[in-house]
C-alpha cells in the first residue's frame, strides 16, 4: 500500500464522516456513539411499519402508543451523559 493510497482512503473517510453524522469521527466518545446507534434504531423502528407493528404486538400496546414510547426514548436513549474530565 502506497502513501498516496492511504491519503486517498483517509480523505474519503473524512468526507463520509463530514457528510453522515452516524459514521462518527476521531473525537467521538463511546457514549455519543451509543446514543447515535440507539437513535438510529428507534428512528428505523418508527419508520418501518411492520417492525413497529411487531413491537406493538409483542408488548401488547397499540401502534400509536409504541410509536410514542419510541419517540420518548429517543430523547435520552442511554441516560444522562457521563461527567467529562477536563485535563
Amino acid at each position: 500500500m502506497q502513501a498516496s493510497d492511504r491519503f486517498n482512503i483517509n480523505s474519503q473517510l473524512e468526507h463520509l464522516q463530514a457528510k453522515y453524522v452516524g459514521t462518527g469521527h476521531a473525537d467521538l466518545s463511546r457514549f455519543e456513539w451509543a446514543v447515535n446507534i440507539q437513535r438510529d434504531s428507534y428512528a428505523s423502528y418508527i419508520g418501518h411499519y411492520p417492525m413497529l407493528a411487531y413491537f406493538a404486538i409483542a408488548e401488547n400496546e397499540s401502534i400509536g402508543r409504541e410509536r410514542y414510547n419510541f419517540m420518548q426514548k429517543m430523547l435520552l436513549p442511554c441516560g444522562l451523559p457521563p461527567e467529562r474530565e477536563d485535563d
